[in-house]
């Protein structure tokens, strides 16, 4: 785990506060990304019960959507799955 983030996270490893500085927003997001396996396509209620499981501020949402706009997950066009964009995740 990177320790630049551990101050955003719980007693349980779950993320407790968003980050105002967008390197640890990133950081966070790894954080994130590594709870979903490679080569597994998800539904987006899949996805958001992952997140869910990880962040303990009730808003979903705005991780979904940085996971997404970093390109640490993909999604199809039509919404319908989403996977692990390992390749973006190793260029960290």
């Amino acid at each position: 785990m990177d320790a630049n983030i551990e101050r955003f996270l719980d007693e349980n490893h779950k993320i407790k506060i968003w980050p105002a500085k967008n390197q640890f927003k990133i950081a966070v997001l790894v954080y994130l990304s590594e709870k979903f396996e490679t080569g597994v396509f998800y539904s987006e209620k899949e996805v958001n019960e992952i997140i869910k499981r990880w962040h303990t501020f009730e808003d979903f949402f705005l991780l979904r959507r940085g996971l997404i706009d970093m390109q640490f997950l993909k999604r199809a066009s039509d919404g319908s799955k989403y996977w692990k964009n390992d390749s973006k995740i190793s260029n960290i």
